[in-house]
């Protein structure tokens, strides 16, 4: 039986967290240095019925290594 990997492009809403100590960030001048946008030290957390998908592909699936040693097939 053949397998398909299937690729779904989706948009979604998340909230990143991040606890740091207030020594990391300036709260008079609303600076938050390095954190300005989040990396991957932020935990993620998908909001719920946010996903909106873009595009759908799926093609068949081949579990076997390719080997770029071997000459390509010609389609002449």
């Amino acid at each position: 039986m053949a397998k398909y990997l299937i690729r779904h492009w989706v948009n979604v809403d998340v909230i990143a967290e991040k606890v740091v100590d207030e020594s990391e960030i300036n709260i008079t001048k609303n600076d938050l240095k390095k954190h300005q946008t989040p990396d991957g030290t932020f935990s993620y957390v998908m909001v719920n019925n946010s996903e909106k998908i873009n595009r759908t592909t799926y093609e068949i699936y081949d579990e076997k290594l390719k080997c770029s040693s071997k000459e390509p097939s010609s389609n002449k």
